[in-house]
């Protein structure tokens, strides 16, 4: 069942999706929609899930589930995985590649593919300091202070070692 993200328990289980690109507004609107289809059938075993969703930055789903009381099965892990493939297809974006990057330059978003980087670094778009999204977060409360992690306190820090 639908739960508005505002009203969702800081330790509900989250999935972070990045595209490869911001979505517009009318995009915006059959994500919404699409998601909150989503979420009212969202179930395991029969059983409905408390969930909700956040989009963020133009450019992240955010999807969520409150397990205090059920945990999301692998069945109902992999029905969110096939919407997530099928706004994939209809907006012709990338969200389930995690072979990419994003991180802030200024106050826009943008993605590195993995092949990328060292001239995302050389070009100076990404540096030691640029805040990067860090897509491992599994919590509603990580949001907060480890989602937005500096590249130099990541994986990303072999990349500006002197």
């Amino acid at each position: 069942m639908y739960v508005p993200f505002d009203e969702m328990p800081k330790d509900a289980r989250i999935w972070v999706y990045q595209a490869d690109r911001p979505f517009d507004e009318q995009e915006k609107t059959w994500i919404i929609s699409k998601l909150v289809a989503f979420c009212n059938q969202w179930n395991t075993h029969g059983a409905q899930m408390p969930s909700s969703f956040d989009l963020k930055f133009d450019q992240f789903i955010i999807l969520s589930v409150d397990e205090s009381q059920l945990g999301a099965s692998g069945c109902s892990i992999d029905s969110s995985v096939r919407i997530m493939r099928e706004i994939e297809v209809k907006l012709n974006i990338n969200l389930l590649d995690s072979g990419k990057v994003a991180y802030l330059e200024g106050e826009n978003v943008r993605v590195a593919f993995l092949p990328d980087i060292k001239k995302h670094v050389v070009e100076g778009s990404l540096q030691s300091n640029s805040k990067m999204f860090n897509p491992s977060v599994s919590k509603i409360a990580d949001l907060n202070d480890q989602w937005l992690i500096e590249a130099n306190k990541s994986w990303l820090k072999k990349y500006f070692a002197n």
